[in-house]
């Protein structure tokens, strides 16, 4: 008998639930929601409650996105594979990203717009994404992961030719349309059960007791006469703005598709408030809205069918780790954990593969010539004894060897899928460094052409009042006699006076009071010997100012 315990996990709570199967009877052995703190105290009581401490895990994957391509249908396998990989590279391309950073899986349905063409749903998650929702069960061994979107659709009552729509509900809400029992279109949207859980936690300061708010609320509907305010409706104005959202946008979904949908389900942690199936249907009038309970069940008067409908997500989980709905949608790499576990599984299988092993021992005892019906003794009885075991251990070793191989190519590869993404955004770094460099550069330079603009501007503020002030400053000190015939400001500091007197004496008195009244530095002060020019002596005075 086989079985699988489907976890789903959310920030703050897990659904679970273990179903085993016996030819083709599913039954639920347990279910449940557990609220944490720590998850992987959790998953450890979860896993020793339900006794599954040997059960595969199927759990669900995390942060995953949804692109659609569509193709001619008369590619071949191998065409089509490469052009969904060209499609999804050119987004990366479109995107800056690495391709090589991304798990992928793909799903295949027949257009609805162009029956000429494939519809391709391709789902993309990132490598490390996956690889801490895989290391999240620690030491457990997980067998599928798998996106809710697609995996919710297994516990769906599908029919032939009916199109079905599945309003998932829980941390963030998932709508996937089902065309004559195929996934034909995954849509994710922010608003859900996370939304309405954080704000009644910020009145309540409990996860659970919140959860038991949902649970406890009704919604009262166009049809109800009376609107009873009770204890348990308190928080309806926390829930009723988040399914109004959903509503508007599944309502905005279906006028934006050419589908007609014949039925829409609703699940997940809002289900189950009271009478949120009446609430949708005053927003379908055509379509039929109904709350989704897993196909295989029959009503059970000692269970609710209630409480295996709040599990419904980790139901559909179990499901596709027991091989139901989309098997390429797993996202878990097969390792030797999943060979080991394929052996054991088909260790009590009959028939064909029964008689393939015999038919091995036939052809041994005939590559090594001993006749079975003959009585043998000691010497051959140890030969096939060393042959046999000779041949065991060539087996392991091969068997050893070959996965060891494969795990080192694989490793390689993502070594090298790390390295190339790693060195792309060292260039990357190195490109915003230069740049940075670049401005950093072009500032120091404005900053210093504005400084010394500033040191210029305050030397020729202070340099505009040189001659005024020397001007003064000789009009009170110049000897009687002397007259100036020019003053020339050559440098920033430097002053020429051309004066001329009818006396050499009365134009020496004037350069000593230049100097002993410090009018002029007295160290600078130097004059020409002077020219006479009939009876006017004209001669050149310089130095700077003090």
């Amino acid at each position: 008998m086989a079985s699988c315990l489907g976890l789903y996990i959310e920030p703050n709570l897990i659904k679970y639930a273990k179903i085993s199967k016996d030819r083709d009877i599913l039954k639920i052995d347990s279910f449940g929601i557990k609220f944490y703190d720590r998850l992987g105290d959790a998953i450890r009581q979860i896993i020793s409650d339900t006794i599954s401490f040997k059960t595969p895990i199927s759990i669900n994957l995390s942060e995953e996105t949804y692109q659609y391509f569509y193709m001619f249908s008369l590619l071949n396998k191998n065409d089509l594979k490469k052009a969904i990989s060209t499609e999804f590279e050119s987004i990366c391309a479109e995107k800056n990203v690495n391709k090589n950073a991304f798990e992928t899986r793909y799903a295949l349905a027949n257009s609805v717009e162009d029956k000429e063409k494939i519809k391709v749903i391709h789902v993309s998650a990132n490598k490390n994404a996956v690889n801490t929702t895989e290391q999240v069960l620690g030491e457990y061994h997980a067998s599928t992961i798998s996106p809710i979107g697609i995996s919710i659709a297994n516990v769906a009552n599908l029919k032939e030719k009916e199109n079905v729509l599945i309003i998932n509900m829980e941390e963030k809400t998932t709508i996937t349309t089902i065309v004559d029992e195929r996934i034909y279109h995954v849509e994710t949207i922010e608003e859900g059960a996370q939304e309405v859980l954080n704000n009644i936690n910020s009145k309540e300061n409990s996860y659970s007791k919140a959860y038991e708010i949902c649970k406890n609320s009704t919604i009262y509907t166009m049809e109800g006469k009376e609107l009873q305010q009770e204890e348990e409706n308190d928080h309806l104005d926390d829930i009723m703005p988040t399914l109004y959202k959903i509503a508007s946008k599944v309502q905005e979904t279906l006028s934006d598709s050419s589908i007609k949908i014949d039925k829409i389900y609703i699940t997940g942690i809002l289900s189950v408030v009271n009478n949120v199936d009446l609430y949708f249907q005053e927003f379908f009038k055509t379509e039929k809205c109904e709350i989704m309970k897993p196909y295989f069940l029959k009503d059970n008067v000692k269970v609710n069918i209630k409480d295996y409908i709040e599990v419904n997500s980790a139901i559909a989980l179990a499901l596709q780790g027991l091989g139901y709905g989309l098997k390429d949608m797993n996202f878990k790499k097969r390792d030797w954990k999943d060979d080991l576990n394929a052996i054991f599984s088909n260790s009590d299988s009959s028939g064909d593969k029964k008689g393939n092993v015999l038919k091995k021992e036939i052809n041994l005892s005939q590559i090594f010539k001993f006749n079975f019906n003959e009585k043998l003794d000691a010497a051959e009885k140890w030969m096939i004894r060393i042959a046999s075991g000779v041949l065991l251990l060539i087996l392991i070793y091969s068997g050893i060897s070959i996965y060891l191989n494969n795990s080192i190519d694989k490793k390689d590869a993502e070594v090298a899928d790390v390295k190339s993404d790693t060195e792309a955004q060292i260039q990357a770094i190195n490109t915003d460094i230069t740049k940075i460099n670049q401005k950093t550069n072009q500032y120091q330079q404005l900053t210093d052409n504005l400084k010394n603009i500033n040191e210029q501007a305050a030397e020729n503020s202070k340099n505009k009042k040189i001659i005024p002030d020397l001007l003064n400053q000789i009009m009170f000190s110049m000897p009687q006699g002397v007259q100036i015939t020019s003053i020339e400001n050559t440098t920033s500091r430097h002053i020429v006076i051309n004066a001329q007197s009818e006396k050499y004496e009365q134009l020496g008195i004037f350069k000593a009071i230049l100097k002993t009244q410090k009018i002029l530095d007295p160290d600078t002060v130097v004059s020409s010997s002077g020219t006479k020019s009939g009876s006017i002596i004209q001669v050149v005075i310089e130095g700077d100012l003090p």
